[in-house]
C-alpha cells in the first residue's frame, strides 16, 4: 500500500545530508560518550564498542537508576572507563544560555539533563584536546563498532556524522503516529549515534527536544557539514505517552519549522514571523490529519488507537500555546548562544592542555560539591584492580570488589 504524503509535513530531510559510501576509511576515536539514566546493564553495547575501537568510554550518570560507582563495578575491567556522576547544571562550569532562560518556568521548559551531559562532554573534550568523539545513547545497539570508526574518518571534512538508526524508529510522538496511520515518515540522524569533530563544530546542545538537530545547525544559516554512514539499532520504547507528547511539541515544532525552510534551499534566518505563523497552521492541520489517519487505520488495535489519540490531543493542545513571536525569539536566542558558547570554548583553548584529573575537577564551579568520578586503568601485565582514591578516582579493582560487582550485576 502506498504511503501517504501530506502538504502539511516533510516526512524526510535526507536531501540535507550526504550519505557516505560504506567503503569510507576509518579514523581513531578519542572517546565514546554515553549520557545515561538507565541501569548499568544498558552500557554493555557502548563498552563493547570502546573495547573494539581501543578508546576510553565516558559514561555520564544521573537519576535514580544509575551512578558512576555502579558502572565501574559492573563493567569489564579491561574497559578504559571514565564514569562521572553529573550534578545539577548550576554546579557545572557551563555558560548561562539565553535559550534555557527563555524557557525557564514555562510549560516549554525541558526537565531532563541530556543536553547538559552532552555539553559537558564537549567541554571535557576541549580540555583534553580530543578531536574525534562519539555520542551513543544507552538504548542503542551497535552491530558493527567499526561503523563508528568510519564515521570518525569522515570528520576530516565534516562537523558531524550520524549513523543511520535502524530497529525501532527514532521519531517524535506525532511522527510515530503518522507512520502508524500509513504516512511516509523517515528518520534523521541524531545524537543517539553521532561522531563529532570537536574543534570544527561550533555549536552546543540546547535544552530542548531535538537538541541534536539544533546542534548540527549553524544558527541563522544552514546545516553545518553533516554526513551519515553505517547503522545502529534503536531499542523499542513507548512513544505514545501524553507527557512525552507535551514535552516534545515545542522542540518538534521548532526543528521541523527550521528544516522546512532548509528543505527549500533557504537559510534558517528566513524563518520570520510570517513563516512561523504559516508553519504553526500547517502543524495543527498535520496533527489533525494524523488523528484522522489513526482513527481510520484498521490495523491498529483499539487500545493502541486510544493511546495514540490521547497523545496526539496533548501534542495539539501544546502546539496551540506556541506563538510565532516565541519561535522567533527562541531562534534569536539560539544564535546568540552559539556565539556565547564559542567564547566559552575559546577561553578553554587559551589554557594549556589539562590532565584528566585536573580537567574533571575544573568542571564544577567554585564552591560547588566536587564532581564524583571513577576511572579504570589497564596495566599490560597484571589484571586491573579497582581501588578508591581520596577525591573520587578509582584506578584498579581487587578481587573483593569483583564479588561486589557480581552482586550489583544480579541486583540490576
Amino acid at each position: 500500500m502506498a504511503q501517504v504524503e501530506t502538504a502539511h509535513h516533510h516526512g524526510s530531510h535526507r536531501t540535507l545530508i550526504w550519505t557516505a559510501d560504506e567503503s569510507a576509511s576509518s579514523a581513531r576515536v578519542d572517546a565514546i560518550f554515553v549520557p545515561t539514566a538507565r541501569p548499568v546493564a544498558y552500557l554493555k553495547e557502548a563498552a563493547a564498542a570502546a573495547l573494539k575501537l581501543r578508546c576510553p568510554l565516558v559514561t555520564l550518570h544521573s537519576k535514580k537508576w544509575t551512578n558512576a560507582f555502579a558502572a565501574a563495578a559492573y563493567l569489564d575491567p579491561s574497559v578504559d572507563l571514565i564514569a562521572i556522576d553529573v550534578p545539577e547544571a548550576p554546579q557545572l562550569r557551563l555558560p548561562e544560555l539565553k535559550t534555557s532562560q527563555l524557557l525557564a518556568g514555562t510549560m516549554f521548559e525541558r526537565r531532563t539533563d541530556l543536553s547538559t551531559k552532552r555539553n559537558l562532554a564537549l567541554v571535557l573534550s576541549h580540555m583534553l584536546r580530543w578531536k574525534r568523539i562519539i555520542f551513543l545513547d544507552d538504548d542503542i545497539r551497535v552491530p558493527n563498532p567499526l561503523d563508528l570508526g568510519k564515521a570518525a574518518g569522515l570528520l576530516d571534512t565534516h562537523s558531524a556524522v550520524g549513523l543511520g538508526i535502524g530497529g525501532y524508529p527514532d521519531n517524535s510522538v506525532v511522527c510515530h503516529a503518522f507512520r502508524a496511520g500509513g504516512g511516509s515518515q523517515e528518520t534523521f540522524i541524531g545524537g543517539g549515534a553521532m561522531a563529532v569533530a570537536v574543534r570544527r563544530n561550533r555549536s552546543f546542545f540546547p535544552n530542548i527536544y531535538n537538541d541534536d538537530w539544533f546542534f548540527v545547525l549553524d544558527a541563522g544559516k544552514r546545516l553545518q557539514q553533516v554526513a551519515t554512514v553505517g547503522e545502529v539499532l534503536q531499542y523499542p520504547y513507548d512513544p505514545y505517552r501524553v507527557d512525552r507528547a507535551r514535552a516534545e511539541e515545542f522542540g518538534d515544532v521548532l526543528a521541523e519549522g527550521i528544516f522546512w525552510v532548509l528543505d527549500q534551499g533557504k537559510p534558517s534566518c528566513e524563518g520570520d514571523l510570517r513563516h512561523w505563523g504559516a508553519f504553526l497552521e500547517h502543524r495543527k492541520r498535520f496533527i489533525e490529519q494524523v488523528r484522522g489517519m489513526v482513527a481510520s487505520q484498521t490495523g491498529i488495535k483499539p487500545a493502541d488507537r486510544l493511546r495514540m489519540q490521547e497523545a496526539l490531543a496533548a501534542a495539539l493542545g501544546r502546539c496551540e500555546r506556541i506563538s510565532p513571536e516565541f519561535c522567533v525569539a527562541y531562534l534569536r536566542a539560539l544564535a546568540s548562544d552559539q556565539d556565547r558558547w564559542q567564547r566559552h570554548i575559546q577561553q578553554i583553548l587559551r589554557q594549556p592542555r589539562q590532565s584528566l584529573e585536573k580537567a574533571l575537577r575544573s568542571l564544577t564551579v567554585d564552591g560547588a560539591t566536587p564532581l564524583t568520578w571513577y576511572t579504570t586503568t589497564c596495566p599490560q601485565v597484571r589484571p586491573p584492580v579497582l581501588k578508591p582514591r581520596p577525591g573520587q578516582v578509582f584506578t584498579s579493582r581487587p578481587a573483593a570488589d569483583r564479588t561486589q560487582r557480581n552482586q550489583l550485576t544480579r541486583s540490576s
